[in-house]
């Protein structure tokens, strides 16, 4: 988003000599998005950042999806995926659905993940618990629960956690941002937006690291499941090198309990939720709010049917209204697609009158072409949720 900063040392103009105290010149890079013609930050490192000295295949997580068909509704359940934490974000991902827009993975780790860069899109990482810090060629941002982490395309960075984390990773073949409607013509948020920049975090004061031989992984566009590849380079300094950038293009965090729900005196569509958006595909949240306040106000979503788009909603806390009776729990994803009317389980419509507020938390991602299930998708599916809607 267009909302410029500037850290550590930078020239007074563009583009012209930035020199150490010894005479050396810092090398310029410029980051940008959509050629040169969108957003942007110029950063100033003291090596050469486009140096390689050796590269190799990464053979990524298994990237492969299978159509959901027969089209049912599903549950995942993702707290069944792994047994233990004896692994890192980046390599540990585990792919659950995924398009040609938006891929979602699932990993929970308590290693340092090696250094890594998507290349094929921004990502955004929900933490749906533990902390520790991401560390970035801008700086680096420390997290917690309920933050997301917004990773602009091809950012070198490395999660560093304390203890367990688990995260829920939102891969774009796109750049995602704010909600077009809440910003100005200038980037601004505007007003009526349910967060604004104050509620952003920036990275800490970029790192100079003098060390040696470093790898990076890199996701990348090439011949494999999905038309993604892997490639590991071996470049001959460490990468957070960064005397100084500046610039509306940097890796920022925003936690989900300071978004400010938008509620009415009868039910209120989804878009009120959404938080991010990228390319064919939206981001909204389910957070602890009052709900509906005309007598007859029936709190819980009324049926719809998705025409244009499937549902996926990411179970983190709380007690979620609609679903009772469902077998949906924290830590669950329902699949709800396009083609299926859904809505409440029927017990639920009743049992909701007179709510005054809902406690959950709960995280939605809305796409506009079909989800196929990954292999992560497919290994914890309880097979009968789809029969929920007949059991009242």
């Amino acid at each position: 988003m267009a909302h410029y900063r500037s850290a550590g040392l930078v020239p007074p103009k563009r583009h012209t000599q930035h020199r150490a105290a010894d005479g050396s010149l810092y090398r310029e890079e410029l980051m940008g998005e959509e050629g040169f013609s969108s957003d942007s930050s110029l950063l100033y490192h003291v090596g050469v950042p486009s140096a390689i000295v050796e590269a190799r295949t990464w053979d990524l997580p298994d990237q492969a999806t299978t159509p959901n068909e027969p089209l049912l509704p599903r549950h995942l359940r993702l707290h069944d995926l792994f047994a233990d934490a004896d692994r890192d974000l980046v390599r540990g991902r585990r792919l659950v659905l995924g398009n040609g827009d938006v891929r979602i993975s699932y990993a929970v780790g308590d290693h340092v993940s090696p250094l890594y860069r998507n290349a094929t899109g921004d990502e955004c990482v929900f933490i749906e618990s533990g902390s520790g810090v991401l560390e970035t060629v801008f700086g680096h941002l420390p997290f917690g629960p309920g933050d997301y982490l917004l990773v602009p395309r091809a950012t070198t960075h490395r999660w560093v956690p304390v203890g367990e984390v688990r995260a829920y990773c939102i891969e774009a073949n796109s750049h995602i941002g704010p909600p077009k409607r809440y910003l100005s013509r200038f980037g601004q948020l505007l007003e009526h937006a349910p967060y604004c920049e104050r509620d952003l975090r920036a990275p800490s004061n970029p790192e100079v690291r003098d060390e040696g031989a470093v790898e990076v992984y890199v996701k990348h566009r090439g011949s494999g499941p999905a038309g993604l590849s892997g490639t590991v380079h071996v470049v001959p300094r460490h990468p957070f090198d960064v005397v100084g950038w500046d610039g509306c293009l940097y890796p920022y965090a925003f936690n989900v309990r300071d978004f400010e729900p938008i509620t009415g005196r009868v039910h209120q569509p989804p878009p009120v939720h959404q938080v991010f958006e990228g390319n064919n595909f939206v981001i909204c949240n389910f957070v602890p709010r009052k709900v509906d306040y005309h007598p007859l106000a029936i709190p819980v979503p009324y049926y719809h049917s998705n025409v244009d788009s499937d549902e996926i909603m990411f179970y983190v806390d709380g007690d979620y209204e609609a679903r009772k009776g469902s077998g949906i729990g924290k830590g669950s994803i329902s699949v709800h697609p396009g083609g299926h009317s859904h809505g409440p389980q029927p017990s639920a419509i009743e049992a909701s009158l007179g709510a005054e507020s809902f406690d959950e938390l709960a995280v939605m991602v809305d796409t506009f072409r079909p989800l196929e299930l990954g292999e992560g998708g497919r290994a914890v599916d309880d097979g009968v949720y789809h029969l929920s809607w007949g059991r009242g």
